[in-house]
């Protein structure tokens, strides 16, 4: 499981010119679910990015956590990160998982993070979004369940 984490002043998911989610200072969460990943993934990497310190205390200093901030989340699936682009031109989606699955591992995701005291609010899984994101720093960082093992 990968995700793209961003720190932000703002983000939101549109979709067919309707906002459907959005959020005020806080974590913008790009999640892409490989068809090996189960919910210890999820579980590992929502617990990661509950605790991480990425926010900017009274110093300047990255010492300050999502909840230090009372900040929220915005998760969006995207299948795309899962994309190998070793052979030629046109990406290959062969290790993300297939949507029913995915969208059960993203939902359980989404609940571990919700556990831990989180405001999350979702895109809509499988449409054509649009998200906006204004970027805090700018402040982004990649997580890889299998990295954190």
């Amino acid at each position: 499981m990968i995700a793209v984490i961003q720190r932000v002043k703002k983000s939101s998911v549109t979709i067919e010119n309707k906002t459907v989610a959005k959020i005020g200072k806080g974590i913008n969460i790009l999640l892409g679910i490989h068809n090996t990943d189960n919910a210890d993934d999820a579980l590992l990497l929502a617990k990661k990015i509950a605790n991480l310190r990425i926010f900017e205390d009274e110093e300047g200093k990255m010492n300050l956590s999502l909840k230090d901030i009372q900040g929220t989340i915005l998760a969006i699936s995207q299948f795309t990160l899962c994309a190998n682009l070793k052979k030629g031109r046109r990406p290959s989606f062969i290790s993300a998982m297939a949507p029913d699955d995915a969208e059960n591992t993203f939902q359980k995701f989404v609940a571990f993070l919700r556990n831990f005291g989180y405001t999350v609010q979702t895109g809509r899984f499988g449409s054509k979004m649009s998200v906006g994101i204004i970027n805090d720093g700018p402040v982004t960082f990649v997580l890889d369940s299998k990295q954190l093992k």
